[in-house]
């Protein structure tokens, strides 16, 4: 395992886990900290040994947003609108989303504001029955500024994003769950369990067809239909060539397991 300031990371059988490290600050994000995420991303994203990426939270959150203590030195300063946290955020959500392997958000407490707003940008949402979700926006005086108004419409319909955006309301699993806010809620001692489970799953997978997936998911509401049938066609050709494409059907003339390797 390495230390990367906030971070902690390692990879495991193909799965890369990241961990947000600061539990005195509830694993709020300060400039430092997106930085470097955004940094390890991009050098996951190029490692051929990572196949899948789970992110998960220190402590008793998952990630409490924004650091106020940043903010409010910013706000001493003077320099609140241009001290860069707002920029750093965009360009990390915009890279999480845009991550060409599955990724799944282990939440494991409270996610607040970009916090909550990180959980958005990955593929999956499993979280720890006393995880607790809460925009943190509006109580602020303040509009979402880092994907939220983009995402919760998104998976949770429009009304719900309001509701929570608007009332600012605290949510548990289960609320969360109930409107598809989170895909799945566990005992919090088996959060952990179930997350690399699944990141186990699909590192086992053929990779390279979820990527192909992934993208004709995110790009497919900018098309029309037969606009996304041709993209689905482009991508089958990439499938068929690939050699994941070749083992699966050996495997299946061979009436065995396929073992994919993510190429």
């Amino acid at each position: 395992m390495s230390t990367a300031s906030s971070l902690l990371t390692h990879v495991e059988g193909g799965i890369a886990f990241i961990t947000l490290n600061r539990p005195e600050q509830r694993n709020a994000l300060d400039i430092p900290t997106l930085k470097a995420l955004h940094a390890l991303l991009d050098e996951l994203s190029a490692d051929s040994a990572v196949r899948v990426l789970l992110l998960t939270g220190s402590g008793r959150s998952f990630c409490a947003g924004a650091d106020l203590a940043e903010w409010a030195a910013a706000e001493a300063r003077g320099d609140l609108e241009s001290y860069g946290w707002t920029e750093a955020a965009h360009a990390l959500m915009t890279r999480l989303h845009a991550f060409p392997k599955p990724t799944i958000a282990a939440i494991n407490g409270t996610a607040v504001g970009a916090g909550m707003d990180l959980t958005l940008c990955c593929d999956f949402r499993l979280a720890a029955q006393s995880a607790r979700f809460k925009a943190g926006y509006t109580s602020m005086a303040y509009a979402p500024d880092a994907g939220a108004s983009w995402h919760l419409p998104r998976l949770i319909g429009s009304e719900q994003a309001k509701r929570l955006l608007f009332l600012d309301e605290l949510w548990g699993a289960e609320r969360a769950l109930a409107v598809g806010l989170v895909g799945e809620v566990y005992a919090d001692e088996q959060l952990q369990a179930a997350a690399g489970e699944l990141a186990a799953r699909l590192a086992s997978g053929p990779t390279f067809a979820f990527t192909q997936t992934k993208r004709l998911i995110e790009a497919g509401a900018q098309r029309s239909l037969p606009e996304q049938l041709e993209a689905e066609r482009l991508a089958g050709l990439l499938c068929g060539r690939s050699e994941d494409g070749d083992e699966a059907l050996r495997a299946a003339i061979e009436k065995r397991a396929p073992l994919f390797i993510g190429r």
